[in-house]
């Protein structure tokens, strides 16, 4: 297992290393970041307000209202009206446009007019009197210009990306820039670049406030629109957003601050962490761009449409005193965008969007920091998953990737929601299943087939417990042959052949089958293994294939409650007609051989060595002294904490060495007082019969027979006695008893 173990780990390291390339900067699968946006859009449609936003109102130029005032663009004495309404009817705060107004607006036909004035009508004083007199109210341009003046309105233009083909734009008049490089030492920011850009007219610019750019998202891979640029670079110079013009302007105008992350000890600009405008944080990533911090679906605002606006049919208590932003949802004039939280999302919502989060300061951020700690966090879960999983059962492998699973998302949950900070997710979330799905297949492909093996070689010799641990291990168990100290138990039926006669042969296979399989139950329960089964004989061992330090105590404890089950057994045959039986045990420990042994033809899996013979002759012995179990002392001293009764000493059959045996009683604190007096009698009388002092021993000999009169063991020694009355064993007689039989 250590082998499967070490392969386990190492593949799952070669997967952590993987992963730890992305934070590191090295590689970037495109999967784990379809999977980031994926959860980035998760969670922000769990965790946005969903409310009416009722500071921020969209005027839109709507279906309803092109259908009623034209076709897009009206002329600009109808946008001077709008722009008049709005701010003498409905007293709102702050105007912005997500308009650009390039082109002058030659729709009132005073170009026509001027023509005719110098050429066929130049003579017509009337003509030219007239003309002067409406030449102002056909002006629209300067008409929109005048309702610009003095009020807080911010126009809107575009830049054309770096990248952009055609030919470079540079049209209208750019407003001034919030901060040039030479100011700020911010050359090695990496912002947004431009390479031109379309603006307005310079009288309409120079009467507004201020104007920003609008429609240059940062389009991620999936095409949805999850950050915007606040600021651009054209030229040396940086720009600011409409969202982040009309925030500054409603703010007072304060200036815009950079705030960035230089190497310490020195001015060298590092990195961009955030905008700072008044008392307003808006962070930032090192582009200068902002996650949007969308409230919920369109509509997330009131909306008004702009020709109930001119018709003063709008509620004034949503226009008064609010934020107002101009803009198109109408499908013709393309500002719509998908977004994470609709595919069809009206351009000006988004900029309204960001003006709410830069006023709530809810505006989410990922700083650069969450590298480190990302890289933190799969080196943490990536080491503890691969180290502890291949340890664990599929159970507990589900509950400890579940729980790592449910920390992350919670934890990262946690710093969304309290901190406004943006996590990883995906790599995390992807690692840990990455690392459970590997395991649980390595588990099932690889280590599955190693306790297929296993069971099928040790399943006939083994309970299915000691199966399980051994498959945790393969490795360390084989059918190879070993030498170790091991215990032997073998146990047999008494007068079988007698029971045997009396039944019939489906009866005999019946009772042995009735009698095997209760006792084999016994054994597997106490972790021994089967060796065999002969007749109605049992042989089985204890200390392989599964090592146990424990092993004689375990035989013992099994031997013990083999003879308990007999009862109930009886019972049993009782009921169906068969005879009772009784079983004689034998237990020996010492070092033995074990391993596959046998032919070509057939193997087992068996112990051998003087050590198992003696535990079969002491089986042998328990007819002689009429007692269930019979132990050595091998036995006896890996169990101190049991009651025995010393039965002999003994020199069996194919044994030069004398072995002293034991009956076991059971555990010392549960003999009763009868028993402990009993067996300081027989220990007594055990010492006058080794002593010699034949009449002394013989007397409490006889007096225990009478107090126990089906005791073999008594009369046993009372037979012994007479024998060595008038066969005296010699002076030098040290209490061996040698036997003969098997």
């Amino acid at each position: 297992m250590l082998r499967f173990s070490l392969t386990r780990i190492a593949l799952s390291l070669l997967i952590v290393i993987f992963f730890l390339l992305q934070p590191a900067g090295l590689c970037q699968p495109t999967f784990v970041e379809r999977m980031e946006n994926l959860l980035y859009d998760t969670r922000l449609m769990l965790t946005m307000p969903g409310t009416l936003e009722p500071r921020i109102v969209i005027v839109d130029v709507d279906e309803k209202s092109l259908a009623k005032e034209g076709r897009w663009p009206w002329g600009r004495d109808r946008l001077a009206l709008l722009v008049d309404t709005l701010f003498d009817h409905y007293q709102i705060s702050i105007l912005g446009f997500d308009v650009v107004f390039a082109e002058r607006d030659e729709s009132s036909g005073l170009k026509v007019l001027e023509q005719l004035a110098r050429n066929q009508l130049r003579n017509d004083r009337r003509f030219l009197a007239n003309l002067e007199k409406v030449r102002p109210h056909l002006e629209r341009d300067r008409l929109f210009a005048k309702s610009l003046k003095g009020r807080p309105v911010i126009l809107g233009y575009y830049f054309q990306p770096a990248g952009a083909g055609g030919e470079k734009l540079g049209t209208g008049v750019l407003p001034a820039p919030v901060v040039a490089f030479a100011d700020s030492g911010a050359e090695r920011i990496p912002f947004v670049l431009a390479r031109g850009y379309g603006a307005n007219l310079p009288e309409l610019q120079a009467t507004a406030i201020g104007a920003g750019y609008f429609d240059n998202p940062l389009v991620d891979a999936d095409g949805v629109y999850r950050r915007v640029p606040l600021v651009q670079e054209y030229q040396g110079r940086l720009y600011e957003s409409l969202s982040l013009a009309v925030a500054r302007t409603l703010l007072g105008s304060p200036p815009l601050e950079l705030v960035v992350a230089s190497d310490e000890g020195s001015e060298t600009i590092l990195w961009l962490e955030a905008l700072k405008v008044g008392g307003l944080s808006i962070p930032v990533d090192d582009q200068g761009a902002a996650l949007v911090p969308y409230r919920g679906m369109q509509g997330s605002f009131p909306y008004v449409s702009a020709v109930d606006v001119l018709r003063r049919r709008a509620d004034r208590g949503v226009l008064e005193g609010a934020i107002v932003l101009v803009g198109t949802t109408a499908p013709g004039l393309q500002d719509l965008r998908s977004t994470p939280v609709q595919n069809v999302y009206a351009g000006v919502e988004v900029h309204a969007n960001l003006i709410s989060g830069f006023l709530d300061q809810t505006v989410k951020h990922k700083p650069s920091y969450v590298a480190g700690i990302e890289f933190v966090t799969l080196a943490f879960i990536g080491l503890l998953i691969s180290f502890l999983l291949p340890r664990l059962s599929p159970l507990w492998s589900v509950a400890v990737a579940g729980a790592i699973l449910v920390i992350t998302i919670k934890t990262n949950l946690y710093m969304w929601e309290k901190g406004n900070i943006v996590m990883p997710l995906a790599s995390s979330v992807l690692l840990t299943l990455a690392l459970f799905v590997l395991h649980m297949s390595y588990g099932f492909f690889v280590e599955a087939r190693s306790k297929r093996q296993i069971t099928k070689l040790f399943g006939q010799y083994v309970p299915p417990e000691l199966v399980d641990e051994m498959s945790k291990n393969p490795a360390d168990f084989a059918l190879d042959g070993d030498s170790r100290q091991m215990t032997v138990l073998f146990s047999d039926v008494r007068g079988f052949t007698t029971i045997s006669e009396g039944l019939d042969p489906k009866q005999l296979t019946r009772l042995m089958n009735e009698m095997l399989t209760p006792m084999t139950q016994i054994i597997h329960k106490h972790r021994g293994t089967i060796d065999k089964y002969m007749g109605d004989a049992i042989m089985a061992f204890w200390g392989a294939p599964v090592t146990d330090p424990e092993h004689a105590r375990h035989a013992l404890e099994a031997a013990l409650e083999m003879v308990e089950a007999l009862p109930k057994l009886h019972e049993r045959f009782r009921a169906r007609g068969w005879p009772p039986i009784r079983t004689g045990i034998g237990l020996n420990t010492g070092m033995m051989n074990v391993g596959n042994m046998g032919s070509e033809f057939r193997m087992a899996y068996t112990v051998l060595g003087d050590a198992v013979n003696l535990g079969s002759r002491l089986e042998g012995l328990t007819k002689q002294f009429g007692v269930f179990i019979i132990v050595s002392e091998f036995v006896k001293e890996k169990a101190p904490d049991f009651a025995f009764r010393e039965l002999d000493r003994v020199q069996v059959k194919g044994k030069d060495e004398p072995v002293a045996i034991f009956e076991p009683l059971g555990p010392s604190e549960n003999l009763d007082e009868a028993t402990l007096q009993e067996l300081t009698l027989y220990h007594q009388a055990l010492k006058h019969y080794r002593e010699q002092d034949w009449d002394l021993a013989e007397t409490e000999f006889a007096n225990l027979q009478k107090k126990a009169p089906e005791l073999l063991l008594y009369k046993e020694y009372l037979g012994r006695i007479s024998h060595f009355r008038s066969d005296p064993p010699g002076k030098d007689w040290d209490g061996i008893y040698i036997h003969e039989t098997k």
